[in-house]
């Protein structure tokens, strides 16, 4: 996604692997430095806690739990209930385990894993930061704000913000303009990193998928798992989400 350009104050950074941003409607300079350095450290902190790459994450303590139970905080609890939901929902499509969310013994705040198993907040950890980040900024500026961590998008406010969605065929340019107030935006796609979402029934890349596929939600966190999803339907995207009433913008190749 792409930013249309307007007055506002803007300051950027770098987390999770991406570019990110923070928009405030504001001309407070100072305001604008005191909200990055909250929205950095933010990202930081959800990056180090549930990054399965990083000793000493909680995400690397329960994958090398070794089948032993692990009692989780509530901010854990809250997102591997969240992860639940969108098993059950999904009909195991949307799987952190990639091998059986089913098999995993959950009973809020402990979990246990069977031996071989891990699991992977990827899907989840950097939408669920855009929202976690609006929410603080929010509480500490008092103004209208917008957060974009890597085109996963979180706003909240009185101010209209103009957002565009990238064309996936042409990087650089924008296919379609969004106007947003409240809520969440999030894109999932198959051209940057090719085969990087996986059918978790058997391990394939998806087939007949669109290039991108982008959601808008109540928080970018549902629009992450509603745009996922999409991906995982393969060929039958665009039917699912409009079975599912929600706001969405599909492209696929146009040779084929």
């Amino acid at each position: 996604m792409i930013l249309q350009a307007e007055t506002f104050q803007t300051r950027r950074f770098e987390s999770m692997s991406c570019p990110c941003e923070i928009l405030l409607d504001s001309a407070d300079a100072g305001l604008a430095e005191k909200a990055l350095h909250a929205a950095r450290t933010e990202a930081a902190r959800i990056e180090s806690k549930y990054s399965r790459f990083l000793a000493g994450s909680m995400t690397s303590r329960i994958n090398h739990s070794a089948g032993d139970a692990v009692e989780t905080d509530e901010e854990t609890s809250d997102l591997l209930d969240f992860a639940g939901e969108c098993y059950e929902i999904s009909d195991g499509l949307f799987d952190i385990t990639r091998r059986g969310w089913n098999q995993v013994r959950w009973n809020r705040p402990v979990i246990q894993l069977p031996h071989g198993f891990e699991i992977d907040f990827g899907g989840i950890c950097k939408e669920y930061a855009a929202d976690r980040i609006l929410k603080l900024l929010r509480s500490n500026t008092g103004v209208s704000v917008l957060v974009n961590l890597g085109g996963d998008i979180a706003v909240e406010g009185t101010r209209l913000w103009s957002v565009g969605i990238e064309n996936p065929s042409r990087p650089g340019q924008i296919a379609r303009t969004l106007s947003l107030r409240r809520g969440g935006v999030a894109t999932s796609g198959t051209t940057k990193r090719p085969g990087h979402i996986l059918n978790p029934k058997n391990g394939q890349p998806v087939m007949g998928a669109p290039l991108s596929v982008t959601v808008a939600a109540k928080s970018c966190t549902e629009a992450g798992f509603w745009s996922t999803l999409a991906i995982l339907k393969g060929h039958r995207a665009e039917t699912f989400l409009n079975a599912q009433g929600l706001e969405f913008w599909c492209y696929r190749d146009s040779r084929s």
